[in-house]
């Protein structure tokens, strides 16, 4: 498990998955479900592991983090690298990070907190975030106003963010002042493309970024890793022509829940089953919408088997 600080070369090696986390009907962890899902992913050439949003860290408590962490490391392989969240609000944030110093993890994601927050509160609790871990921490920017940028670029510049995940939702991702101011302030380098694959060409090709987070690589790690050295590679077609398998299932997750379609998509490709999201989230339960989905997580999970070479295939049964 990496242990060491985080560089942008970190940043760029893998796609950082935004995995769902595998739950028994009681809600407790599945290490088995989790371990299932690990291994797919590896299969398909991705190692590092962002547990956030998709995981429902946001209502994780403070002991019940440090019990999923418990169940998490084991199933680590030497290289991989998972990257915890703690928040959204600051006093459990501050909580769980003070069990996190416990630990070998390099860094945190802090959870956007909505309200009450004000760009200028959100800076500096960031920093004291950090103080208080003694590491640095990962920002993720979901709002337009929910920290300034100049506040931002200097968290990055004292080492209090070792990077930032950048998900704003624009109707044209091409354009977007934030971005570009952000770019222009931090450059690109700990600058992490954070909605998956649909903006990520463009991310890559008008900003420069050279990272990308992405849940729907739990169903397809390795179409979503082809994306990824094809636009390293300067090999827009590929890129392109990979990323439309994609677009199913990121429709569907931008149409009801993608949080929760994606952990039903999990389950209905048979890569793991997940069990319920746990609290104030609901597993989808409408039958009619699972019988829509099911197609979709299935054919996305068939064309990256199918682009598997043989012995990663058999490690992934």
């Amino acid at each position: 498990m990496k242990t060491s600080p985080v560089t942008a070369a970190d940043l760029r090696g893998s796609v950082l998955a935004v995995p769902p986390m595998p739950r028994h009907a009681d809600g407790t962890i599945n290490p088995d479900g989790n371990r299932r899902l690990l291994d797919h992913l590896r299969a398909g050439k991705v190692t590092t592991f962002m547990y956030g949003g998709n995981a429902n860290f946001y209502n994780l408590g403070v002991g019940e983090l440090g019990r999923v962490l418990e169940t998490l490391a084991p199933l680590l392989s030497a290289n991989d690298w998972l990257i915890p969240s703690v928040g959204a609000d600051y006093g459990k944030a501050a909580e769980q990070i003070a069990l996190l110093r416990e630990r070998a993890f390099p860094t945190a994601m802090v959870l956007p907190l909505r309200f009450p927050a004000n760009p200028a509160g959100v800076a500096r609790g960031l920093g004291k975030l950090a103080q208080r871990y003694g590491r640095p921490v990962i920002a993720y920017v979901k709002d337009e106003g929910y920290i300034d940028n100049a506040d931002l670029a200097a968290l990055v510049k004292e080492g209090s963010v070792c990077a930032v995940k950048y998900a704003i939702v624009r109707p044209d991702p091409r354009k977007d002042a934030v971005l570009a101011d952000l770019v222009d302030r931090m450059g690109p380098d700990l600058l992490i493309s954070g909605i998956g694959e649909r903006p990520v060409i463009d991310h890559f090709r008008g900003f420069g970024l050279r990272a990308f987070t992405s849940g729907s690589t739990c169903v397809a790690p390795a179409l979503s890793n082809r994306i990824r050295e094809a636009l390293h590679a300067g090999d827009d077609a590929t890129a392109k022509a990979t990323r439309e398998f994609f677009m199913p299932l990121e429709d569907a997750r931008d149409a009801t829940s993608p949080i929760r379609i994606l952990h039903a998509a999990v389950d209905l490709a048979g890569i793991a089953a997940t069990g319920p999201i746990g609290e104030f989230l609901s597993a989808i339960d409408d039958e009619e919408l699972l019988d829509r989905l099911r197609p979709i997580a299935m054919d996305l999970f068939a064309r990256n088997q199918a682009v598997l070479p043989r012995k990663q295939l058999v490690a992934a049964q």
